[in-house]
């Protein structure tokens, strides 16, 4: 692949992933209705979200310095592709606590990136 064309592979993956935390400002309304939150209830989108932050950070610099950025990245992103499908049951069963579980996942597999 052309270093121009990587580059901008790798960039578009960054817009993606800064998307995807973007994104927890639009759930909040929309869990608010689905599941009748108070305002402290709702804010556990965001918190479970930043949660994988926090709880995965020291891990994962492990896992950097250990493999080094392209191993860690590739395995950065399976844990957010396992984090993904996750969302798939908690809509069918309409589970909070599981969209919440989801959340903390995919904000696990993004925190090496």
């Amino acid at each position: 692949m052309p270093p121009i064309a990587l580059h901008l592979s790798w960039s578009s993956l960054f817009f993606l992933w800064g998307f995807l935390t973007v994104l927890n400002d639009v759930l909040v309304p929309h869990f608010r209705n689905v599941f009748t939150l108070n305002h402290t209830l709702a804010m556990l989108i965001k918190f479970s979200f930043f949660l994988g932050y926090v709880v995965t950070a020291l891990p994962s610099g492990w896992v950097v310095s250990r493999v080094g950025y392209k191993i860690s990245m590739v395995i950065a992103l399976t844990v957010m592709g396992k984090g993904a499908p996750l969302f798939l049951p908690a809509a069918d069963l309409t589970s909070y606590p599981l969209f919440l579980a989801a959340l903390f996942v995919l904000a696990s597999g993004i925190t090496p990136l």
